[in-house]
């Protein structure tokens, strides 16, 4: 591979020149304490940090960005610390999600209003990966994915314990009466034991094993816990390898084609991976210019059955992942579904990673010819369409209960959650469980951000009876750590008029999931009455960063990108007088 020159990195605009701007670049680095040797003649390495005192998923990635920066020095670098949003998950609200596009932007502006060469980018929570990649992808520097990693097994009373999928469970045993208050409270302190992301195979671990099954981290870094020192190390040999992207000119673009993201889908679908990176990876896509729709996933989803025994589709938790040999060794028992000459950051292709993988327990990494989920029983990802959601809705059925995958129930509609929370508290509720619970206007416009409201809580009066799960619809999501016949990402959305907007209480639903479809048993001739007297709810926010958002989203099903930002394309760099 032919070595840059040092003329050549875009860092030298600033730093190079004998006019009065280099000289004022040059004056105020020095004012920092630095040398002028110890930053001139290096490429300058961003480490874009989403770390946070309100993100314990990234409360150690301070510590984390010392050791990339020690990476980066040793190979010859200038490593330079930028902070960006930090979407972690639990405490932002009302979602993550809303601001996903804004760590885009902020990632992107970040790279090209400064004098950058290549970056590191930590973070792992759920929105912080597609966030950080795709302003990334559009920046179109030379970029290393480093995870943020996930948490230390949890156990509670000698029963293995996953953040976000106990949480639910619990929660439904003590509104059932079957723990007690001080259960409940004991349990706070047990199932998150350490630092770093969700212990399942929830939207963080999708996500940054999708990255990894790309090629965009360090290969294997996805599975490393967060507490484990060669996390540590992994980071510090992140900024190593900055450094050599650089000299290599090896940015996203050289790296992504549609076998890079056939690589991912492959992943995803054998993690029993997170609903939530459906929207993920076609924003993703878009923003690297490769096709990708919800019908190519669903394609993958029919031939990759859940390999990986994770909660909530199998057993296991991140860390036994990780001692099982990690995403590199479930690739290597998938390595005839995938591109094998897709290239990696770490200069390898994926054939040459995966071919010196090895699995240390068959049980938690399964191979095909003994999965987790086989295909026949349920999928990582069915897409459903029909007169409610014409452009798409998607299940996880690996995670659904068989009995319900072909139902037909009468709809429980609520218009937002704080009516919703209401009537499923309320004894005198006319439910049961063949009832289809719905919830609307939670989608990217209508909430707006599209929040994770779509595991529909079960009527306390059915839990009291032993009911464990419904079917529920909502143009919304759901955390990947849940589980459940949650139906999400109905689309189009009920706040811009969506078929959802115009069930009813008492309409008969349809769900068939071997089928594809989802329907409402309305006539229509009824259907089109409705239509003609719906109007749309005013707008939530009429000024701030969410007006933005509701303005210029697109739909779940073409990734909730901005319709500004989607398309790829160069972007001038800026000037310097």
């Amino acid at each position: 591979m032919t070595r840059r020159s040092l003329e050549s990195l875009r860092s030298q605009r600033w730093y190079a020149s004998d006019d009065m701007r280099g000289f004022a670049h040059r004056q105020r680095t020095q004012q920092t304490g630095l040398r002028r040797e110890e930053f001139m003649g290096r490429p300058v390495i961003a480490v874009v940090n989403t770390w946070s005192d309100l993100s314990p998923c990234h409360s150690h990635l301070r510590d984390r960005a010392e050791a990339v920066k020690r990476g980066v020095w040793q190979a010859g670098g200038y490593p330079v610390e930028i902070p960006a949003m930090s979407v972690g998950e639990v405490m932002v609200k009302p979602t993550t999600m809303l601001y996903r596009n804004f760590l885009a932007m902020e990632t992107e502006e970040l790279l090209r209003s400064h004098p950058v060469d290549g970056a590191v980018l930590l973070g792992g929570c759920d929105k912080s990966t597609p966030g950080l990649l795709m302003g990334a992808i559009s920046m179109d520097l030379p970029v290393i994915h480093c995870p943020a990693g996930p948490m230390a097994n949890g156990q509670w009373r000698g029963q293995k314990t996953g953040a976000g999928t106990h949480t639910k469970k619990y929660w439904d045993e003590l509104r059932a009466g079957n723990i007690t208050p001080a259960d409940w409270v004991d349990l706070e302190s047990r199932m998150t034991r350490s630092i770093g992301t969700c212990n399942t195979m929830g939207t963080a671990s999708t996500m940054t094993s999708i990255a990894d099954a790309m090629g965009l981290t360090l290969p294997g870094a996805s599975s490393i816990p967060a507490v484990d020192s060669g996390h540590v190390r992994m980071a510090s040999l992140c900024g190593v390898r900055a450094v050599e992207m650089v000299w290599e000119d090896l940015r996203p673009s050289r790296l992504l084609s549609p076998g890079s993201f056939r690589n991912g889908l492959v992943a995803y679908m054998a993690l029993g991976g997170s609903t939530n990176a459906a929207v993920h990876m076609i924003a993703l896509a878009r923003r690297a210019g490769v096709p990708l729709t919800l019908d190519d996933m669903a394609a993958t989803a029919a031939r990759i059955p859940v390999l990986a025994n994770l909660f909530p589709s199998g057993q296991y938790l991140m860390e036994d992942f990780y001692f099982a040999g990690g995403l590199p060794a479930l690739l290597r028992k998938l390595a005839s579904e995938l591109d094998l000459s897709a290239p990696t950051v770490d200069g390898r292709t994926i054939g040459d990673v995966v071919a010196g993988a090895e699995c240390w327990n068959d049980d938690v990494i399964r191979g095909l010819d003994d999965p987790v989920v086989p295909l026949e029983k349920g999928r990582t990802l069915a897409v459903l369409r029909g007169n409610l959601a014409p452009n798409g809705a998607i299940l996880r059925s690996s995670a659904a209960s068989p009995r319900f995958l072909r139902h037909v129930g009468p709809a429980i509609v609520f218009d937002g959650p704080a009516a919703m929370i209401e009537a499923v508290n309320d004894p005198s509720l006319d439910v049961c469980e063949d009832s289809v619970l719905v919830l609307r206007n939670a989608g990217p416009v209508g909430a707006p951000g599209m929040p994770e409201w779509g595991n529909l809580p079960i009527p306390k009066k059915l839990l009291e009876a032993g009911v464990r799960d419904m079917v529920r619809i909502c143009d919304g999501r759901m955390s990947g750590t849940h589980y459940g016949t949650c139906i999400l990402h109905v689309t189009p959305e009920a706040a811009i008029g969506g078929p959802l907007a115009l069930l009813r209480t008492g309409d008969l639903v349809e769900l068939d999931v071997p089928a594809g479809r989802l329907d409402m048993r309305v006539a229509p001739e009824e259907i089109e009455r409705r239509r003609a007297a719906w109007t749309p709810p005013p707008p939530v926010h009429r000024r701030s960063y969410a007006a933005l958002y509701q303005q210029h989203v697109s739909q779940a099903d073409e990734g909730c990108d901005f319709d500004f930002l989607a398309a790829p394309g160069p972007t001038p760099e800026p000037l310097i007088f």
